[in-house]
């Protein structure tokens, strides 16, 4: 049995979660962030002069950690060279700040390793990611809810608001569907009917918030999911959607089936953009035309026949990271997603697959991985703060129930 980890590691790990927790609001999410960097390098010594506080890494995702560990080495230094190789250093340098993000990566493997620690975060985010949608939904009941009025809770966009709790719900799905009601108590537990009214609360709000990129996720997830659980139950999700196309409210109908409009103005316009950004790529595949520059430069790439004149980004998290820093950044973030669902999959099959008691931390982990990403082919959801961040702990919880990193000496940290 692991022994007690040391104090300096127990706060940092407080302060690692607490970035999470606060993600609803981004300056004090900042502060713990901060905090937990600083306190990093203390929680590392102490560590280190505590052998046996954390499990030794799991020699099955060696490969992964590798992968990981390169493709983090590689974003980053492609994001450097894209700045130094910007037409507009000064302008493109802003986006160095996500560096501060990304050093929360190690401060993870470092402090939050092992089964109660996940549990730790995941049932935090359940909590806060049914409290966020609460917010969204006394905001539909208040008046909001118009396609140019739509709910967003404590966020200052939607799009922020639905994909914080795409990745919030795709965690919840994952610990219900895959057996947590088998443990602490049944169908009687309390935990288990909180969570219940937590998981609606969010589907509800990623409805109402009328995002179809986080919908487009949702959809993909939760087809994933049920196909590994109960793979009989597909059958049931076309009378799903019929009833649901029934029952659901106009404006929801009305947005789901535009979806698949040709003659929908902003279904056209996501092509102008994929169309211009990969114009960007063609013309500097290697460092991309500069971070923070492509909602700047967008009217000298954009196709003729484009419905807007100007966008905030191209809504496509990918196309959108070739395009700002060039190929090598795209394939080390497809790399950081591979690393991930590699290790998450060799794991959840290894242990029995359903039957396993780490099951649903697996899945949770699969089905927001393949949500997340899904979504980020219609919006670009890696470039939203609030959401990578949580992104990124679902990116790494796999090296963390696995054992984290191997440093220094040798030692599991």
């Amino acid at each position: 049995m692991p022994e007690r980890p040391p104090r300096a590691v127990a706060a940092t790990f407080w302060l690692y979660a607490g970035h999470l927790y606060t993600l609803f609001g981004i300056a004090l999410s900042n502060l713990f962030a901060g905090l937990a960097v600083l306190a990093a390098p203390f929680a590392w010594r102490a560590k280190r002069r505590a052998a046996g506080s954390t499990p030794a890494p799991d020699p099955d995702l060696d490969g992964p950690r590798r992968l990981l560990l390169a493709a983090l080495a590689v974003y980053v230094l492609g994001l450097l060279v894209a700045v130094a190789a910007s037409p507009q250093p000064a302008v493109s340098a802003g986006a160095l700040s996500e560096l501060f993000t990304l050093a929360l990566v190690p401060v993870a493997l470092l402090v939050a390793v092992g089964e109660e620690r996940v549990r730790v975060v995941v049932d935090g985010m359940t909590a806060v990611g049914g409290l966020v949608a609460a917010m969204g939904l006394v905001q539909l009941l208040g008046g909001f809810g118009g396609i140019d009025r739509r709910i967003r809770g404590p966020f200052s966009h939607w799009m922020t608001f639905s994909g914080f709790l795409l990745l919030c719900g795709m965690l919840l799905a994952g610990v219900l569907l895959f057996g947590a009601h088998r443990r602490r108590g049944g169908w009687r537990s309390p935990r288990l009917w909180w969570r219940l009214a937590a998981l609606a609360a969010i589907l509800a709000a990623i409805l109402g918030s009328l995002t179809r990129g986080a919908w487009l996720g949702l959809a993909a997830g939760i087809v994933f999911l049920v196909a590994l659980r109960a793979p009989r139950w597909l059958a049931a999700l076309p009378v799903a959607a019929v009833v649901f196309f029934l029952l659901a409210p106009l404006p929801i109908v009305a947005r789901a089936t535009s979806t698949v409009d040709p003659l929908n103005p902003s279904n056209y316009d996501r092509l102008a953009m994929a169309d211009a950004g990969l114009r960007m790529v063609a013309e500097r595949p290697l460092v991309g035309i500069g971070p923070e520059l492509v909602e700047e430069r967008y009217p000298i790439y954009r196709h003729p026949s484009g419905y807007r004149l100007w966008v905030p980004h191209l809504h496509n998290s990918f196309l959108q990271v070739a395009a700002e820093r060039g190929l090598p950044s795209l394939a080390a973030l497809l790399a950081l997603m591979v690393a991930s669902f590699t290790a998450a999959w060799r794991l959840y099959r290894r242990e029995g697959r359903k039957h396993g008691p780490r099951a649903d931390l697996w899945m949770g982990a699969l089905g927001a991985l393949v949500a997340f990403n899904v979504a980020g082919l219609f919006e670009h959801n890696w470039g939203d703060t609030e959401v990578q961040r949580l992104a990124l702990f679902v990116v790494v919880m796999p090296f963390l129930l696995g054992g984290g990193w191997r440093w220094g000496d040798g030692e599991g940290i």
